[in-house]
Formats: C-alpha cells, sequence, structure tokens
C-alpha cells in the first residue's frame, strides 16, 4: 500500500511540474524569439566639443532605439585630449570584458587597435582610417574586429568654396594641431587642392592648446584667410582662435560646423549626430550577430551642407551665396 501510494505522489508531482511547465501559453513558431542579452559597450571620446558629443549622443540613441534601451549598459569616459589617457581607458575596457568599444575620433581608435584584436572596435569622428592604422593598400574595410565611420568631407569641395568666397586671396594658412593625425591627413590633401586654384599654402602647427593663440597670430600676420580642418584641438579652442582671427580681420573656412560656429565664416560640413547614429546602427548590427565587423566597410555621411557664422561674416564684412544655411538658423 505504501508502495502504491508512494508511485501515485510521484506521477501527481510529475503532472504539477508539466503543468507548470505549460503555464503562460505556448508560443507559435511564426512569434520572434524573444532575448535577455545585455551588452555593455565602451565608449571613449578623445575631448569633449560640440562636433564630438553630438557623435556619441547620435551612437547612443541609435543602440538603445535598435537594442533597447534596457539592453546596453554604457561606459563613456572622456580622455581630456590626452592620447595617453586614451591607452588608459580602452585597456580597462578590455580588462572588463565590454562587448564593444565604440571609439570617438583618432586617437581613441588607434589606443583601442592597439589593445585588443578581440572585442570590436567602432571608429567614429575617425578622418582617415588608413593613415589612422597604418594601412597600405586601402580597400575601404579595415577587416580583423574594426570598422566604422569617418568624418571626412569632400576636402576638394571645401577649397572651391574658400575659392568661391574669397577669390582675390593669395595666401592661405593651414591652422591645426601637429598631433592629429587626421588633421595632417586633411592639411595634405586640401593643400594640393588649394595649389590647383592658384593659392599660396603655408602650414602653421600648435602642438597643443598652450600654443594656440600665439600659433594663430603667426598665421594671421602672414596669410590672407585661414583654413582649419576637423581638428579636436581647435575644436576645444575656437574661442581662442577666435579672439585672434576676429580682431586681425583673416576670416576662416573651417572643416565643420563646430568650428565654425567658434570662430569661422563658412563651412561644408557632415552632420556629427547622423555620423554618430549611423555607427550605433553599425553597432547594434554586430551586437546582435547579424553583421561581421571585419566585413563591413567603412561608411561616410551621407551629406554635407554648405553653412555660414552671421555673425562673424558680419564682423568681417563677408557675403555669402544663398545656397549657404546659417548656422543655428
Amino acid at each position: 500500500m505504501k508502495k502504491l501510494l508512494a508511485i501515485l505522489l510521484a506521477v501527481l508531482m510529475i503532472a504539477g511540474l508539466c503543468a507548470c511547465g505549460s503555464s503562460g501559453g505556448e508560443k507559435t513558431p511564426s512569434e520572434p524569439a524573444k532575448t535577455d542579452a545585455k551588452y555593455k559597450v565602451g565608449i571613449c571620446q578623445l575631448v569633449q566639443h560640440v562636433a564630438l558629443d553630438a557623435a556619441t549622443q547620435g551612437f547612443k540613441d541609435a543602440l538603445a532605439e535598435k537594442l533597447g534601451a534596457d539592453a546596453v549598459t554604457f561606459d563613456y569616459q572622456d580622455a581630456s585630449g590626452d592620447s595617453a589617457n586614451c591607452s588608459v581607458i580602452v585597456n580597462g575596457f578590455v580588462s572588463d570584458k565590454v562587448d564593444l568599444i565604440m571609439c570617438n575620433a583618432t586617437a581613441p581608435l588607434q589606443a583601442a587597435a592597439a589593445a585588443t584584436s578581440e572585442i570590436p572596435i567602432l571608429g567614429t569622428s575617425v578622418t582617415d582610417y588608413a593613415s589612422a592604422l597604418d594601412i597600405a593598400d586601402w580597400s575601404g574595410t579595415v577587416g580583423g574586429n574594426i570598422s566604422g565611420t569617418s568624418d571626412l568631407a569632400p576636402l576638394d569641395q571645401q577649397a572651391a568654396m574658400l575659392k568661391e568666397l574669397f577669390p582675390d586671396a593669395k595666401k592661405v594658412g593651414l591652422l591645426y594641431c601637429s598631433a592629429e593625425a587626421n588633421s595632417v591627413y586633411q592639411c595634405t590633401v586640401i593643400e594640393g587642392y588649394l595649389k590647383e586654384l592658384g593659392y599660396e599654402v603655408q602650414w602653421f602647427a600648435f602642438t597643443d592648446t598652450n600654443d594656440v593663440s600665439s600659433v594663430t597670430q603667426d598665421a594671421c600676420d602672414n596669410v590672407d584667410v585661414l583654413y582649419i580642418p576637423t581638428d579636436n584641438t581647435a575644436a576645444s579652442n575656437t574661442e581662442a582662435i577666435a579672439n585672434v582671427v576676429l580682431p586681425a580681420k583673416i576670416p576662416v573656412i573651417a572643416g565643420e560646423e563646430g568650428i565654425c560656429a567658434g570662430c569661422g565664416v563658412a563651412t561644408l560640413s557632415i552632420n556629427y549626430y547622423d555620423l554618430g547614429y549611423a555607427t550605433g546602427q553599425m553597432a547594434a548590427e554586430i551586437l546582435s550577430g547579424g553583421a561581421d565587423i571585419a566585413k563591413m566597410p567603412v561608411a561616410y555621411a551621407p551629406q554635407v551642407t554648405k553653412e555660414f557664422n552671421a555673425a562673424n561674416c558680419e564682423k568681417l564684412g563677408v557675403t555669402v551665396p544663398s545656397d549657404y544655411v546659417a548656422i543655428g538658423g
């Protein structure tokens, strides 16, 4: 009798477990499989300024939209413009075993590439991946564990903009930070276009924030127009540059909107929020397992816009054509 009772109890327990397992209803094959996956993404931004901040925000917004706000945790760290800090930050990400590293600007990308060959790395606001990563035969795809987006605007069109606005100028100065490979690349390329347009070109390099004003003053004493590429040091010191160029009556054509808003008169600029958003879309595809980063080509901004700084144009007596859009207007 006891043996029979034990058998009956066992049968009842099994039946109860089966009932619990089937509670809530069964999924039909047509329903998408839900996941509780959580991802940790490390973000290393070289320095805080308008353009890079916008790219980081776009990246975060895209990932939150594509994967869900609760699915992604961001570890954002600012390197304060110091390449050595970039190495410390990304090595920390590697130690924490983050799922993906987003590098906002060239120096963080270089640091991450040196730190890991396993964790997926996406760059944004990186002008030229070939020069940044010392790739000889550039095909448009980095390969390995790296891809991303480039903030390179058409430099031939930026040179043409300078010619359109200042056809009578003779000397053009290139103002940039010598420590930024992205800036050196842009200056090298645009110099060729400017010379083709008949300008005499002179380079003026500052090494860090400490000599921005003095180098800018030297440039203003020797040229008619200045060109500043998408340089992070310049972007962080637009007020110091403006305090020199505006009294000197030297106009600045800028590589992007943030620099132009601070010290320039005109720019042919990409939208950095959109660039960061595109990077976030790439990250979502990688993290969800739908894309192989080794096969993802570097992407570029879909469009550029002719913009002008109305206040600075008025101060310097610069008139722009009707197809230019006022910054902030």
